[in-house]
C-alpha cells in the first residue's frame, strides 16, 4: 500500500505540497512524506501522520534552505 493510501498520510501530503509550493515540487514533498514515515518506522517501530507532518516539514525546511545558500553562492559569484 503506498504511504498516500494509508489513512491520514494523503492528507499530510497534500497539506505540504500546498505549504511548499513554489519552493519544492510535489514529487519532493510526496518523496519527503514517504521518507519521514519510513524513518521514523525504523526507528521508533510505529509512527502517525502528525509526526510525519512534522519530520518532513522539518526536511522540507533545511532542503529549502540549502537551495536558498546555493543561489546566493551562485549570486555572488563562487561555486557550490
Amino acid at each position: 500500500m503506498a504511504h498516500h493510501e494509508l489513512p491520514g498520510y494523503h492528507e499530510v501530503g497534500e497539506r505540504l505540497i500546498a505549504e511548499f509550493t513554489g519552493v519544492h515540487s510535489a514529487e519532493t514533498v510526496s518523496r519527503c512524506v514517504a521518507a519521514a514515515r519510513h524513518g521514523a518506522e525504523d526507528v521508533i517501530g510505529s509512527t502517525t501522520p502528525d509526526l510525519v507532518e512534522r519530520i518532513a516539514r522539518r526536511h522540507l525546511q533545511v532542503l529549502a534552505m540549502v537551495a536558498a545558500e546555493r543561489r546566493q553562492q551562485i549570486k555572488l559569484g563562487h561555486s557550490p
